[in-house]
């Protein structure tokens, strides 16, 4: 009884922390197409402010990653197989790479 009121809260966290990395993914992304097309608007197109639209979504990319990680990490806490564990660590290690 306990285990499945653990695991339905976990499941809940999961989808919330997915939902939550969804949001961060595409605010950034209209952030980054907001800023690019003012870019564009005030023909603005030095390297500089190009650097800058694209620091900032690279910092929302990864946040949302984050969040992505740590929905997978509850996941597998749920259902620990050895399938599970291997994504999460290939994700954990792609992860790294991107930042």
């Amino acid at each position: 009884m306990i285990e499945g009121a653990l695991q339905a809260a976990a499941e809940g966290a999961s989808l919330a922390i997915k939902g939550i990395a969804v949001l961060l993914i595409a605010w950034g992304s209209i952030e980054a197409a907001v800023g690019c097309i003012a870019l564009v608007a005030r023909r603005q197109t030095g390297h500089g402010a190009r650097k800058e639209v694209w620091r900032r979504f690279g910092v929302w990319l990864l946040l949302g990653l984050e969040f992505e990680l740590a929905a997978d990490i509850i996941e597998t806490v749920i259902s620990p197989e050895w399938i599970d564990i291997a994504q999460l660590g290939a994700i954990a290690v792609i992860r790294t790479f991107l930042n």
